[in-house]
């Protein structure tokens, strides 16, 4: 149910699927019962189908009728016209299937006394003249005397009278083997025409089966991928990214796979199977409990295969997970474990992960490997029986060869129906844990969402004031506090720093700003207005935003500066890359602005990196920038140089600057101080060089005591 619930919006296109699916088995269906024809009628009678000749002397219908009732003789006499020559021919638009019934008991009669029996047709038409003995008692006494050949089924009997029919062809000079020929290609075109049918339904369900299962991985992903986006940092970092990427892609492989094997198999054996099971019962040949023996012996092995298999295929999955979470960490940090050697160790924990892995998928192919012989042992089986009890049926005289052929397909493809159910299970278990982890993600509610009614049109002209109101903020699933009651303003055209000790929030405080994450206490506000009223789109066109590590895209330069927005003309791009100290390196590049940018930009310096991401920044013309240790790559002249062109180029914004070097916040207009998520001062430079102990600790790391002032 998890898969189908894909298919609510392609009913049309599965309707169409299912009729189409309805013509391939009925001509599938049909063909066994061709073949059967082929050889009781086509080769054993010789290409006669009907205990109705399409000819007939007089003196033989005449004959006849001495073995049928007064009603079955008027009946047969208006079915024949005289033909000239004292024969009789089959009238026009007559149903010779309808007279079956009324001429193959009198045919099998009459051949047997023709072929020597203890009568004989002149003496009994004289004691019917003479009254010696009336037309009842006749066919009484005829019956009697057709009990001497045994317990004759109706397809003996019909054996009979189509014998009895080629002698009288013979007799009357009727081509035998034309009339054969004639059969044969007439059944043969007919089985070659449902064939073509049968292949036209199939290619078009399978084509019209992709389509749908193309789509739904389609919307599938798009689902997923939007859900994600909408995620905040807890969900990302509750799924993992090298799980979100495996759910995205594989899972959805799995699901669409599993799809399209459902639409076309899923469907049609059910089709097939009560189809054959319907021929079977008309057969009547009494070996149905082969049959069913066969169906329950495979329920069975699905069962046991099912309920071993599903939860390695539960597990395989996580499995993929951690095998595509160590390659993305070991791809990633390549460099890194080369300067330290570590080439042999992380070897070992991809070949752990990845034996564990290739562990779980033998054991799960191995156990379905098990089940095609399996399969294969019960369908052979089947056979073999039906072969043997059906070899019996016909010495016995109660079915015919062409009868135990079509039971012996009909049961096979009853069988073969299971048998591709049964195969469906070899993807099934994983497809549905696949489904299963598509909707956690797609039911995962972001944590961060907008509300119903946000105050988007109250904000107006935003001048940029960011207060921090008693901020207290700790992760999910954490029962500590990393910041503890923070409370401070970022006035619009000042700059703002935060510093602090490695570890003490500075970066969390910053992305508590475009929601990144959500206070678990206080507000924070812009322009008085609590940044949760809102929409995240509004709060965040507010916003130029720039991390520390320089994320870029691949492209070129120019779609990276540019990727604030549409609007950004060629002019704001050149000055924002001017300002970002970025146009040097740029214009030495042979294709400037053009020039590519690789994946993660790999192919620039850590420098450049954060130039480019500065500009990108800068290129929005936001209201309030935040700098998040976006520095730390520069030189100090490339900073200082930075740095003053920014604050001439965006003195009426509020800017906010997260950094580890005292250089860089030197002349910030307000300097706030974290030490362990809480506010140790605030305050200018000079200022808390006199009054903040954990400054003075950080400026003397890395300022002389002549940059301080002091004496030495």
């Amino acid at each position: 149910m998890k898969i189908v619930k894909y298919l609510k919006n392609h009913i049309a296109a599965v309707f169409i699927i299912f009729c189409l699916l309805i013509v391939q088995a009925f001509c599938e269906l049909s063909l066994p019962a061709y073949t059967s024809d082929i050889v009781d009628v086509g080769i054993q009678n010789g290409g006669i189908e009907y205990a109705a000749p399409a000819k007939i002397r007089q003196e033989t219908l005449l004959n006849l009728e001495l073995f049928m009732t007064d009603d079955d003789a008027a009946y047969i006499k208006e079915a024949y016209v005289p033909d000239g020559g004292g024969i009789l021919s089959l009238r026009d638009g007559e149903d010779p299937a309808a007279l079956d019934a009324r001429l193959s008991l009198p045919m099998a009669m009459l051949a047997k006394i023709e072929s020597g029996g203890e009568y004989d047709i002149g003496l009994i038409k004289a004691a019917l003249e003479n009254g010696q003995m009336t037309k009842e008692q006749l066919i009484d006494r005829a019956g009697l005397a057709m009990g001497g050949m045994g317990s004759l089924s109706d397809s003996l009997v019909r054996s009979a009278a189509i014998a009895f029919i080629q002698k009288e062809y013979e007799a009357l000079s009727v081509d035998l083997n034309q009339m054969r020929l004639d059969y044969l290609w007439k059944i043969g075109a007919k089985m070659i025409g449902l064939t073509v049918l049968m292949m036209a339904a199939a290619i078009m369900s399978g084509f019209i089966g992709s389509k749908i299962s193309a789509s739904i991985g389609r919307d599938l992903r798009e689902t997923v991928f939007s859900r994600v986006l909408s995620f905040s940092s807890a969900e990302i970092d509750k799924f993992s990214t090298a799980s979100l990427i495996t759910r995205s892609t594989n899972d959805i492989q799995q699901v669409q796979m599993v799809t399209v094997m459902m639409l076309r198999v899923v469907l049609y054996a059910p089709i097939m199977g009560i189809g054959g099971i319907i021929k079977v019962s008309a057969t009547r040949t009494g070996m149905g409990w082969i049959v069913g023996a066969g169906i329950g012996a495979l329920m069975l092995l699905i069962g046991v295969l099912i309920t071993v298999a599903m939860p390695k295929f539960k597990k395989m999955q996580a499995l993929i997970d951690k095998l595509n979470l160590v390659s993305r960490e070991i791809l990633t940090g390549l460099p890194v474990i080369r300067a330290f050697n570590r080439e042999a160790f992380e070897e070992a924990r991809f070949q752990s992960a990845n034996n564990d892995l290739m562990k779980t998928q033998l054991f799960t192919n191995r156990t379905m490997a098990f089940m095609m012989p399996t399969m294969m042992l019960i369908m052979q089986g089947i056979t073999i029986l039906i072969e043997w009890f059906g070899a019996k049926g016909v010495d016995a005289g109660t079915l015919q060869v062409g009868d135990m052929i079509a039971f012996i397909t009909y049961t096979l493809q009853i069988v073969m129906s299971f048998m591709m159910i049964t195969m469906i299970s070899i993807f099934l278990p994983r497809a549905i844990v696949a489904a299963g982890r598509i909707d956690e993600v797609v039911n995962t509610r972001s944590s961060i969402e907008d509300k119903e009614k946000t105050l988007d049109e109250k904000l107006g002209e935003v001048k940029g004031l960011v207060e921090f109101r008693d901020v207290t903020f700790r992760y999910p699933d954490t029962e500590t506090d990393l910041l503890n009651h923070i409370s401070f303003s970022a006035e619009p055209g000042k700059t703002t720093a935060v510093i602090g000790s490695t570890g003490c929030g500075k970066s969390t405080l910053i992305n508590l700003i475009p929601r990144f994450y959500d206070v678990t206490g206080g507000q924070i506000t812009i322009d008085g207005i609590d940044i949760r009223d809102l929409s995240q789109r509004r709060l965040r066109e507010l916003l130029g935003y720039t991390e520390q590590n320089g994320v870029l895209f691949s492209g070129t330069i120019e779609s990276n500066i540019k990727f604030g927005g549409s609007d950004i003309s060629d002019e704001i791009m050149r000055e924002a890359s001017e300002i970002a100290q970025a146009a040097g390196f740029i214009y030495e590049k042979q294709d400037g602005y053009l020039s590519p940018i690789s994946q993660g930009g790999t192919n620039v310096s850590g420098g450049q990196k954060q130039r480019l991401s500065i500009a990108r920044a800068i290129a929005k013309s936001p209201k309030i920038y935040i700098f998040d240790d976006s520095f730390s790559a520069l030189d100090y002249k490339t900073d200082l140089t930075l740095r003053r062109a920014l604050r001439e180029k965006i003195n009426d914004a509020t800017v906010i600057i997260v950094a580890q070097r005292i250089s860089t916040i030197l002349h910030a207009d307000k300097i706030v101080v974290l030490n362990e998520g809480k506010i140790e001062g605030v305050g200018t430079h000079a200022e808390l060089l006199k009054t903040c102990v954990t400054y003075q600790e950080i400026a003397r790391s890395q300022l002389s005591s002549e940059e301080l002032g002091e004496e030495a």
